[in-house]
């Protein structure tokens, strides 16, 4: 990184003057993960991070804020940088390195398909530019600070991404970010319990737009009423992706197929996008991306290149292999009712000459409506494409019983996942597909682990 320790001491106002010129090589809140001459952040959390200082000095680490609300160990000296708040420290700095570094920022959000947006984005800008992007799923008050202050002191281009399970959050971090771009994928029912409604899903995703610059863009998914009807206020450009032609980038002519999906589109008719990845779905975020790419310049060549060979993120339909040669969709990061229907109605077009197996978990944070989301299901699981169904936690016994009469059906509650695991070891076969999708809090990536180890 490009910052100094005096300069930590400016951007938060700490009245010392005995702190060094030296470089500092990274900022992390996490000890674990300090590298020699890093600046430790320790957060209050379930575990207060002020616990874990000594360890990172232990790791290597230069200095570290300190809340002013903890007593400073007897041991404390001018390594210990007290701050009334540990996080708003952390979001302070970022704020200083961001105005120091200058990168374009583009800020990605939305209910579904931020993540995947996020790898494309990134992976298309890195043909023409110098990209930082965010790791992993650093995309909250936390996450996305680190992002900032992850930048090299010749970053072009910060690639966000910022998730949301409340209203205000996005407003904050359109606040730390400043975006120049912002991206809205498009708008489902992931955290609807928190909500209510869709519209207000919409209301909130909208707050990615606060602090986006007078200059700058809006790019959002053109098929969504709800965002056509909110963005129509923005003063700021817009652009839109999706299926309809009404939009300025629309998909034509999709191919599915096991582990790629190709398109052309209105703009570049002659140019054929292959994706790594199944889903027309996908294909959506693809022309996010695309769109991102032509308002900084990459030509459709490269940005060709790019989703060719973007990686995605672990367990954002990945396809896998089993031990016994199985081939298996990990999609189990997440879930909520629109991206179960899309993952399924994809997964069953999926060419195969064995069977189609779903593996289902809960999907989580939908509210009084719990049980009507996941008996909906039903509707999308054709038992002539799917040969058998595999229900995980308690409240896919709704589903269970909207499909008993339809295949056949297993039903294992939350505390058999072993039992799940077993049953699955005994009766997948090596000719099989077999899709696996859930809400994170059911790990679900325990019973992918489990298929691929024996």
């Amino acid at each position: 990184m490009f910052l100094n320790l005096a300069e930590v001491a400016t951007a938060l106002n700490l009245k010392t003057t005995t702190l060094p010129q030296t470089d500092l090589t990274q900022v992390t809140f996490d000890s674990r993960q300090v590298l020699p001459g890093a600046l430790f952040v320790p957060l209050v959390a379930q575990r207060d991070g002020h616990d874990f200082v000594t360890a990172a000095f232990k790791q290597g680490a230069q200095a570290t804020l300190w809340q002013a609300d903890h007593p400073l160990p007897p041991s404390a000296d001018d390594r210990y940088l007290v701050v009334p708040d540990t996080l708003e420290a952390l979001q302070k700095l970022s704020a200083y390195y961001l105005q120091k570094i200058q990168p374009q920022v583009v800020a990605i959000t939305g209910s579904n398909g931020k993540t995947t947006t996020k790898d494309m984005t990134a992976a298309i800008l890195a043909q023409k530019y110098r990209v930082v992007k965010t790791q992993a799923n650093f995309n909250n008050e936390i996450g996305v600070p680190i992002t900032i202050l992850a930048m090299q002191a010749d970053t072009q281009i910060l690639v966000v991404e910022m998730g949301m399970d409340h209203a205000g959050q996005l407003t904050q971090l359109s606040a730390l970010a400043h975006p120049d771009v912002a991206v809205i994928t498009m708008i489902g029912e992931a955290h609807i319990e928190f909500f209510g409604t869709r519209a207000k899903i919409a209301d909130a995703k909208m707050e990615i737009v606060k602090f986006l610059k007078p200059q700058g863009v809006l790019i959002f998914n053109g098929d969504e009423p709800l965002l056509q009807d909110r963005a129509a206020a923005l003063k700021q450009k817009t652009l839109t992706f999706g299926r309809q032609t009404t939009n300025t980038l629309f998909a034509k002519q999709i191919q599915a197929q096991k582990d790629s999906s190709l398109f052309t589109t209105n703009i570049w008719p002659q140019q054929q996008f292959t994706l790594p990845l199944i889903g027309d779905y996908n294909v959506d975020n693809a022309l996010a991306a695309l769109l991102v790419g032509q308002h900084y310049g990459v030509t459709p060549a490269a940005m060709q290149q790019a989703l060719a060979h973007f990686k995605p993120t672990k367990n954002r339909t990945q396809w896998l292999t089993a031990a016994n040669g199985a081939q298996l969709l990990s999609d189990v990061y997440n879930a909520n009712p629109t991206a179960m229907v899309d993952v399924i109605s994809n997964f069953s077009r999926v060419p195969t000459t064995g069977r189609r197996i779903l593996v289902l978990g809960d999907m989580l944070e939908l509210g009084p409506q719990t049980a009507k989301w996941h008996a909906q299901l039903a509707s999308v699981i054709d038992p002539h494409k799917i040969a058998a169904v595999y229900l995980y936690g308690d409240l896919m016994a709704a589903l269970q019983a909207a499909l008993v009469s339809k295949l056949p059906v297993y039903y294992f509650p939350t505390a058999q996942q072993e039992q799940l695991i077993a049953q699955l070891q005994q009766d997948v076969l090596p000719s099989d597909l077999v899709l696996l999708k859930a809400s994170n809090g059911l790990h679900l990536e325990r019973v992918v682990q489990a298929l691929m180890d024996s």
